[in-house]
């Protein structure tokens, strides 16, 4: 399939948003959170350092994610990984993976962080596939429905 992976824009922020509501829709629910950081990915993921890619099949969005700033410098919390419903089993999601890796390893970045659900036991299994390994998961998680934490180091 061709898809090609670019870079935010604010022309596609809507998308952003409606991808990412739908995958929660469907496997959780939306939380306070959420809302806030997709109604606004400038303000809470761009103007503070990190970055938003999309998926694009012949210039349609099809999928999308984030690399967000954490606490510690050159350390990004891959998140807000979502694929149009019609669109699953493409491997998109893991084409987004593949270029959030590179990304990283370009900028020198010492690792990538991310929370998930084990529930989702597809995407589990791809990050650990691509290297993360599993971390002790804080009480505190800043994601209520998360209850594994993985790192991938550089």
């Amino acid at each position: 399939m061709d898809v090609k992976i670019v870079d935010y824009n604010s022309h596609h922020a809507n998308h952003f948003y409606d991808l990412n509501i739908e995958w929660l829709k469907t496997f959780f629910y939306v939380e306070p959170f959420d809302e806030e950081v997709l109604s606004k990915p400038e303000q809470y993921i761009i103007n503070k350092g990190g970055y938003i890619f999309f998926a694009l099949k012949d210039e349609t969005v099809v999928g999308t994610v984030a690399l967000m700033p954490t606490d510690e410098s050159n350390i990004l919390e891959l998140t807000k990984m979502a694929v149009l419903p019609e669109m699953r089993g493409y491997k998109i999601g893991q084409r987004l993976l593949q270029h959030c890796i590179d990304f990283a390893k370009q900028q020198n970045l010492k690792a990538l962080l991310l929370y998930s659900n084990t529930k989702l036991e597809n995407a589990i299994y791809l990050y650990r596939k691509y290297g993360f390994k599993e971390l002790k998961l804080e009480s505190n998680s800043p994601y209520a429905r998360s209850d594994i934490k993985m790192l991938l180091e550089f």
